[in-house]
């Protein structure tokens, strides 16, 4: 996980191996497969964005108001 700090937003970022773009889901209330995150993170994020690795999975960031 990274972060980045400019006058004006707060960019975050993370990284997985996987080859799947993130993707919004049912959010599981009971089972605990969670479902919760990407809908949080795009409800507060002025701009989210995929970065895909030929070799290394993606990286999905997000661009915060401060």
């Amino acid at each position: 996980m990274g972060t980045d700090c400019a006058p004006r937003h707060h960019r975050g970022a993370v990284h997985d191996a996987g080859r799947h773009a993130p993707r919004i889901r049912t959010v599981d209330l009971n089972g605990g497969t969670g479902g919760f995150g990407r809908p949080m993170v795009n409800g507060l994020a002025r701009a989210t964005a995929v970065t895909r690795h030929a070799s290394d999975g993606k990286a999905a960031s997000a661009r915060l108001a401060r």
